[in-house]
């Protein structure tokens, strides 16, 4: 028989708050996400539990385990997914709906993680719009759950119960996977099984092959403390940009581990901290609060097409707790108990059924188009610019290397008797086409070289995007090859403003001491949603406008770090006027989505500030009336 553990309960509260708080937008918990590893240890641990009970007492079944797993599941999954379809079908646009409609497919097929790999990153701009996100970890734990059974019975009754022989090896090899993927497969290193099995197995390990129960309580206490301070410093110190899984996971894996452990044989002050009504009664809800929190959180998003202020925000966290609490009384309580009124053949008969009809409006969903019908009126824009960055070639994506790059085939102006380098990610990327179109006003030979993700700065390293190292270092040869005069240097900068702007500085004494001209053009415009979403929202105005999402503060503080050693400009004085940016004039998109420009965005906003036009035509970008 499996003894109750209320501290593991609350240590699902543990896991589940970070998570909420994060997504909800409450500053300082950037590294909230790492909640989901704590449920993964959570889940090794106490699924394990319960399938060594059976197997020790000779009752262990296949059908059984699936019917737990059943009704601990799908109720309240679907539940949630119908409610957000509804949500989806009055709120989302065709181009979102059709992609939502897919995920829906996938996430009834439990592959939903394989779908967000293929098609989306954890923290792309595109992912905090899209509701079904968060169902990858559901997906990641139904992947486990076709192994894990198998894999215990085959052990136990042929191997004589050696786990650690059996499981150690997948556990190291899952790591060591996950560690070798942070740099090579950073997407899939998040999403897929291979790489999350370690996690899982971790807590399993704690029930088939424990480490002895700690003597005294002291040891227990400290181990216990050190365990929740290490999930706490992950929650707290982590951001976006930690590489993750990988070895980062071990401070938030290890720890839940630890605080698991201490809690076996004694009432530590943590396991009592845990035990404690609230964070109990939490840890209950924690399923079905994972589920409700993020589709509010994105649909808030998708309507304001901005980030929740602190009192939003508490009313999304409130929001979900309310209707998490509606969820586990009345949707997963009642299925929890076996038998009547859901017997197991009646069960799995609903269980199927659901998979079934989600499937089918999935389908459905994508064959009209994301039920384009409607709206009527809607068309997704198409709008030129991006075409012309030549991808692959002098624009690098991810998976290419500096020795892609197509040297004179990325030549944007030719005729000047010096040469100029554009240097960055597609924010300095998206300027191109309007380079070629005021060729006639720059006196240099412009070449473009830019990379997917790859601030141009010398000292920034990314486990995501492990080749910009390369790729910069490679842009001061390329200025010696070249002969370069001028430097112009552009990017995302809004992105790297957690790690820090002073990163600049590497790149400008570096290119002082070569003796070019350098340019750097600040953080230009961006948008809570792409264009088509603004459109909409704007009548289909020919002139409209928007309040963008970014902090004026970003340039400030990176003209601060330039200081008198480059020529710094910042875009958003000539984009906007008190953070209301143009993104549509005479009826034609200045932007191509939710921030690079159009070919007419860039022409536009080259004549107007780009470094080395000799005529700047300032005040260019008129303003229209906010839509």
């Amino acid at each position: 028989m499996v003894k109750y553990r209320p501290d593991v309960d609350g240590l699902r509260a543990v896991a589940v708050l970070p998570v909420v708080l994060f997504h909800a937008g409450v500053a300082g918990f950037g590294g909230g996400f790492v909640g989901v590893d704590v449920f993964f240890v959570i889940s090794g641990y106490v699924i394990t539990l319960r399938l060594l009970s059976d197997l020790q007492e000779g009752r262990f079944s296949i059908i059984d385990f699936y019917e737990r797993r059943v009704r601990r599941i799908f109720p309240a999954l679907f539940f949630m997914i119908a409610l957000t379809t509804v949500a989806a079908w009055f709120i989302l646009l065709p181009p979102n709906f059709d992609d939502y409609s897919k995920s829906a497919l996938a996430t009834a097929l439990f592959g939903s993680n394989i779908y967000f790999w293929r098609f989306s990153g954890y923290f792309d701009p595109s992912a905090q719009l899209r509701p079904l996100l968060h169902t990858w970890s559901l997906a990641v734990e139904e992947q486990y759950y076709i192994f894990m059974p198998i894999a215990m019975y085959i052990a136990y009754r042929f191997l004589k119960a050696r786990w650690l022989l059996v499981f150690m090896p997948v556990v190291v090899l899952s790591f060591a996977l996950s560690i070798y993927a942070t740099t090579t497969a950073p997407t899939a290193n998040f999403f897929m099984l291979p790489t999350r099995a370690w996690e899982l197995l971790l807590g399993a390990l704690l029930v088939l092959a424990p480490p002895p129960a700690p003597a005294r309580k002291g040891i227990a206490e400290v181990v216990g403390l050190i365990g929740l301070a290490l999930i706490l410093y992950a929650v707290f110190t982590y951001t976006e940009e930690t590489p993750f899984p990988g070895v980062s996971a071990l401070p938030p894996v290890l720890g839940s581990a630890m605080v698991i452990w201490s809690g076996t044989a004694h009432s530590t002050l943590v396991a009592r901290g845990l035990s404690w009504r609230p964070m109990v009664w939490t840890g209950l809800l924690s399923y079905s609060l994972y589920l409700a929190h993020w589709p509010i959180a994105v649909f808030f998003r998708y309507i304001t097409l901005r980030e929740p202020t602190l009192l939003e925000s508490a009313i999304i966290v409130v929001a979900s707790f309310a209707l998490a609490w509606f969820s586990w009384r009345f949707i997963e309580q009642p299925f929890r108990v076996k038998g009547n009124p859901f017997p197991r053949k009646r069960l799995f008969a609903m269980a199927a059924a659901a998979m079934l009809l989600v499937s089918a409006v999935g389908v459905a969903g994508v064959m009209s188009g994301g039920a384009a019908f409607r709206y009527p009126g809607f068309e997704e824009p198409k709008v030129a610019g991006r075409e012309e960055w030549k991808e692959r070639k002098c624009f690098i994506e991810g998976d290419q290397g500096w020795q892609d790059w197509g040297g004179k085939d990325c030549f944007i102006t030719n005729g000047q008797p010096e040469n100029a380098l554009l240097w960055g990610d597609s924010f300095a990327a998206h300027y191109v086409p309007g380079i070629a179109r005021n060729a006639s006003g720059i006196p240099f030979n412009v070449i473009n070289y830019t990379a997917a993700g790859c601030p141009p700065m010398l000292s920034y390293y990314s486990y995501a995007r492990p080749n910009c190292q390369e790729f910069n270092q490679n842009a001061l040869k390329l200025i010696k090859e070249y002969d370069i005069k001028a430097v112009v240097l552009s990017s995302r900068w809004q992105s790297l403003k957690s790690r820090g702007l002073d990163g600049i500085r590497s790149t400008i004494e570096a290119l002082n001491e070569m003796g070019v001209r350098t340019y750097i053009i600040g953080q230009s415009a961006e948008f809570g949603a792409n264009i088509d979403l603004l459109d909409y929202r704007s009548g289909s105005a020919n002139n409209a406008a928007w309040l963008t999402n970014i902090d004026p503060a970003v340039n400030s503080e990176l003209k601060q770090y330039v200081g008198a050693d480059a020529t710094f400009i910042d875009p958003m004085s000539f984009l906007c006027q008190d953070k209301v940016c143009a993104f549509k004039t005479d009826g034609i998109f200045r932007y191509i989505d939710y921030g690079h420009f159009s070919t007419t965005g860039a022409t536009d906003a080259v004549r107007a500030y780009f470094p080395i036009v000799k005529e700047n035509a300032i005040g260019a970008l008129a303003m229209p009336k906010q839509g």
